[in-house]
């Protein structure tokens, strides 16, 4: 048995009979994948939606885990309920679970059997099954899991103490994926759709926090046992428990869909301080429902949790970890000030709720709809929590992060992010595209509708872009071709003599539909050839800073200030 090279795990009805070695071994007539994944199959394997992937479609998870903080390692199960897609004969299931985490396969079935390759369990069924049939995997989890560094901008769990001494951990994986822990079907375009379950089991004097609602609580030989549950669709990488020497407060929000939970997990040193900063979120939601509509999860309740890195965007979970200090991390980011009048890492990650957990890319490649959204959520909370100068007057700042470096989309089919200006360019097209429209109300509207009509759904970039040029009249396509396909910001290129204004786009993609307002109220649409317009004076022309455009003039090359 030693001589065996890879892990071959053959299920009975009631055991599982792991054989490893160091040779060859053949049980069937054929392996189903090659011996090696290469590494551009296994960019492929974690990103799309492979043949291993695409006939069957998650319906929950039920998980357990626990860490141990001695060794920095975690365990626990996963049972995985699946449903059938298509007809399909003897099909291979793929399972994500990221070295140099280990598994057993607990599926009572002897129809199953399964071979680990690197980061990936391959399941062949020795049966065919018919669409809309029904099926379980169980999994036993345990080892060391990647332990980030610089968490949440690199994927690992984070084990610390607080101040006092006592353990805490979390993890972050929006990146990397749930499956450096938790064996799922780890790609973002396939949610749970009945949510999950998770025990999240604890030393007896700590506090296990997960998504959704804590619906019970057990002790016994030490430990804890805290069990949470979500009934929305939720996406992996935002399935995470928080464990520490954590306190709950609560509060509600008369809302549109009614009373909200409002949920609080801090650590026990930072109740005080909590209880003060936390009031943001009475506004913060405020702002939100105007802008987006019902907050997606009244089900489930809106969390802040104190975590042991800056935030995340964990759905009914929001990671917390901004000092409760105003601003990011006690500075603003867009070097105005206007900023440091919230706190970044409430208003920021509790936007996703709405773009990120509500509407969801199916594709890292389109992560704008996440980022970009949410980014310009900042200025909409600013606006409604302060007055709409102060919200234009940060969203422009924030033009000085841009660095205009590769495309905001990334590449399909690999995990692949693209630039992250997906932040503040996105936020700033998004801007722009307002002003195009030319109506608040008619963009609040679509704001509304993108969260109606595709709520709790994950979506492409063509969906969301084909549905604001809809819903607005108007075609969009090439902004969104300009912004989020090239690096060039369209400038323009002007002359005036008198009263005659002279005017021309450069690095424009072709046929860029882009009108602007100068003058106040005066629109001209330029395009790549020269046009000449009368303005109404012969003073100097004045621009609309709220377009990210560029305007030269003479040889003068200068952003709108």
């Amino acid at each position: 048995m030693k001589n065996i090279t890879k892990t071959i795990l053959i299920i009975s009805i009631f055991h599982i009979f792991p054989l490893w070695g160091t040779g060859g071994l053949q049980l069937f007539a054929q392996p189903f994948f090659p011996k090696e994944i290469s590494s551009d199959e296994e960019l492929i394997l974690k990103g799309s939606d492979t043949e291993y992937r695409n006939f069957w479609d998650v319906k929950k998870y039920e998980i357990s885990v626990e860490p141990n903080f001695d060794n920095q390692s975690v365990s626990g199960t996963n049972k995985i309920f699946f449903e059938i897609t298509k007809d399909i004969k003897n099909p291979v299931f793929q399972i994500d679970l990221q070295s140099p985490m280990q598994f057993e396969l607990g599926t009572k079935n002897k129809n199953w059997s399964a071979e680990r390759k690197g980061d990936f369990i391959f399941i062949t069924s020795k049966k065919s099954y018919k669409k809309g049939e029904k099926g379980i995997f169980e999994f036993k989890f345990f080892g060391n899991p990647k332990i980030a560094k610089h968490a949440p901008w690199d994927g690992g769990w984070v084990f610390t103490k607080d101040k006092n001494g006592n353990h805490w951990a979390s993890v972050a994986q929006e990146g990397n994926g749930v499956s450096l822990w938790l064996p799922t079907k780890d790609i973002w375009s396939d949610e749970p759709d009945e949510g999950i379950l998770m025990k999240i089991i604890t030393p007896e004097n700590l506090v296990g926090v997960g998504n959704g609602r804590l619906i019970s609580q057990t002790s016994g030989n030490h430990k804890n046992t805290f069990t949470w549950e979500v009934k929305n669709p939720i996406n992996p990488y935002s399935i995470v428990p928080t464990i520490g020497k954590l306190v709950n407060f609560k509060d509600t929000f008369d809302g549109e869909k009614g009373k909200l939970d409002l949920d609080y997990w801090v650590l026990e040193e930072n109740l005080e301080k909590a209880k003060k900063q936390f009031r943001q979120v009475q506004p913060m939601m405020k702002a939100f429902e105007y802008w987006f509509g019902a907050y997606p999860f009244y089900e489930d309740s809106y969390k802040l949790v104190e975590t042991p890195y800056l935030g995340m965007e964990h759905q009914s979970n929001v990671g917390y970890g901004n000092r409760y200090e105003n601003g990011y991390l006690g500075r603003d980011l867009s070097g105005t000030g206007v900023g440091l009048n919230w706190d970044f890492i409430i208003i920021h990650e509790s936007g996703h709720e709405w773009f990120a957990n509500n509407i969801t890319a199916k594709d890292q490649a389109d992560m704008w709809i996440h980022e970009g959204f949410t980014c310009y959520s900042e200025t909409l909370f600013t606006e409604h929590f302060m007055d709409k100068n102060s919200g234009e007057k940060y969203l422009i700042g924030l033009r000085q992060n841009i660095q205009n470096d590769i495309p905001i989309i990334g590449k399909y089919g690999i995990r692949n992010e693209g630039s992250s200006d997906m932040y503040y360019k996105g936020a700033n097209m998004l801007h722009t595209i307002r002003q195009i429209v030319g109506d608040d109300e008619k963009f609040r509207e679509i704001l509304r509708g993108l969260n109606r009509d595709f709520y709790h759904q994950t979506v492409t970039t063509k969906q969301i872009e084909d549905y604001i040029s809809e819903k607005s009249g108007i075609d969009f396509s090439t902004i969104f071709d300009q912004y989020l396909r090239t690096v060039k910001i369209p400038i323009l290129e002007y002359q005036q003599t008198g009263n005659q204004f002279q005017f021309r786009y450069v690095d424009a993609v072709d046929n860029l539909k882009l009108p602007v307002k100068i003058n106040g109220n005066q629109i001209i649409n330029p395009t790549k050839d020269w046009q000449t317009v009368s303005l109404e004076s012969d003073s100097a022309a004045v621009f609309d800073s709220n377009y990210y455009i560029k305007y030269k003039n003479s040889h003068r090359l200068r952003e709108a200030e």
